[in-house]
């Protein structure tokens, strides 16, 4: 009978005096149509002018009825209902009624690591003072330290903040040793999902773990040394079981005695990634030496079938014997120095510590052709090995570009290819990759460098993927 107006503890509150008001008006409603009546009824008309009135009062309700439902389900307008911007909840305002502005238009990702003093109110501080450039704190990791804590964030800012800016206010709220860069949507996940897929992967292959490292660190350098260097020389310098950290250099013991070395110049680790990184390399030293073991089988213009596989230090007698066949220009062509040394580098260009190797057998089982892709530092090169008597079929072009795809997977920017002028099917398989490519001489060797981009993974496919044409026409994936 009565509206709700408001409500006091969850429960509806009623005025009487607005009772009383609405039962007065009834009885005069009813009074007033009473003395309508009878005046009306007892005319010459009275009856039809009864009926009339009541059809039309009957219209009438039913059109205020009709009117109200469909006024009840229009779409609200933008004064009755605003929806929330992205990064905007729900939630009260502020006291004086009005709500925060939030990051509205276009908005960027910035990564930013800064140093907080270890006291109450300290992170808040920070937070306020992003807020009021209207950032949006997407995430927050914290590394303690012995004096003061490292905070990692994951912002969205409106673009028009600029990252100096950003930088000087996190400043002026008591941050110190700012670093920002900018990021973009693969940041979004989570460290610890992260994580654990770097584990997975460095499981599944021993090749992964320097590019493993070097997700999980960020834009850094890695060093594989090995415990016995090839061609003689010093020794790496041992490190203690559980590593060592410097600032911007960590140590970590690799799993076959040699050293792993990763810098980071321009910021430096905090434990927490230190302690990340040497748990993976635990992971890695206790799953032993392990290679994925899948292969394609092609076929040859002319007929005999080949077959492309990962290789690793077991293929060692193999290689040797296949480099034995191979002529002493091939071999000069391919490593650059003294024809006797060649065996030597095998077992460091085979070991998955150094990068990955795909080899090319007969159907009798004999190799016939090496490719390489080594992690060298912060860049990658491409190194091929083709017997004389299998040149100029098509393998090298074939290995290449699935090593490219290989790169390309692995986030690299680049290649390189290091050879000689004379060496025109190394050349060409370069040029045949359809990429740009920058050409310098170094010492009396040409060196061609690929920039990659994300099209090199489907023009030129990994052999764990479905394989081009380049080699031969039938494939088979075992």
């Amino acid at each position: 009978m009565s509206d709700v107006t408001r409500a006091r503890h969850g429960r509806p509150v009623h005025h009487w005096r607005r009772d009383v008001i609405e039962l007065a008006a009834l009885f005069t409603a009813v009074a007033v149509a009473d003395a309508v009546a009878n005046l009306i009824g007892h005319g010459p008309d009275g009856p039809e002018l009864l009926l009339i009135s009541a059809v039309v009062l009957i219209a009438t309700a039913g059109f205020h009825t009709w009117w109200a439902r469909r006024h009840g389900h229009a779409p609200p307008s933008d004064t009755d209902a605003r929806p929330l911007s992205t990064g905007q909840q729900a939630g009260p305002s502020d006291r004086d009624g009005t709500a925060p502005d939030a990051v509205t238009g276009e908005s960027v990702l910035w990564r930013m690591r800064t140093t907080v003093k270890d006291e109450p109110g300290s992170l808040a501080t920070l937070c306020t003072a992003l807020a009021g450039l209207r950032v949006d704190i997407l995430s927050l990791q914290t590394h303690p330290l012995a004096e003061g804590t490292v905070d990692e964030f994951l912002l969205r800012a409106p673009a028009e903040l600029a990252g100096a800016e950003l930088g000087r206010a996190v400043s002026l709220a008591g941050g110190a040793d700012t670093w920002i860069e900018r990021a973009d949507a693969h940041d979004l996940v989570d460290a610890p999902t992260r994580v654990l897929g770097l584990a997975t992967r460095t499981a599944l292959d021993a090749a992964e773990l320097p590019l493993a490292l070097r997700q999980l660190l960020g834009r850094c350098t890695i060093r594989s040394l090995p415990a016995a260097p090839v061609g003689g020389g010093r020794r790496p310098e041992s490190v203690p079981v559980e590593g060592a950290l410097e600032g911007t250099v960590m140590r970590l013991r690799a799993p076959e005695g040699g050293v792993i070395t990763v810098e980071r110049p321009y910021l430096p680790f905090t434990p927490t990634e230190f302690a990340r990184a040497r748990a993976l390399v635990e992971l890695d030293a206790r799953l032993g030496p392990r290679v994925p073991m899948g292969h394609d089988v092609l076929t040859l213009p002319e007929g005999s079938d080949i077959t492309v596989r990962r290789a690793d230090p077991s293929d060692l007698e193999p290689a040797k014997a296949m480099q034995e066949r191979c002529s002493a220009r091939t071999l000069a062509m391919r490593y650059h120095g003294p024809v006797g040394d060649a065996d030597r580098y095998l077992n460091h260009l085979l070991s998955p510590r150094f990068g990955r190797t795909l080899a090319v057998q007969t159907a009798s089982g004999r190799i016939v052709g090496l490719g390489h892709l080594l992690w060298d530092g912060d860049e990658t090169e491409v190194a091929l090995l083709i017997e004389d008597d299998w040149q100029r079929r098509g393998i090298g072009s074939e290995l290449l570009g699935r090593l490219v795809a290989m790169a390309v997977a692995a986030n690299c920017e680049s290649v390189y290819a290091v050879t000689q002028a004379s060496n025109t099917g190394m050349v060409a398989a370069m040029r045949g990759l359809g990429l740009p490519l920058d050409y310098q001489i170094e010492e009396g060797t040409l060196v061609i460098t690929a920039r990659l981009d994300r099209t090199a993974a489907t023009s030129h496919l990994s052999y764990d993927q479905s394989p081009g044409q380049a080699a031969g026409e039938r494939i088979v994936r075992e």
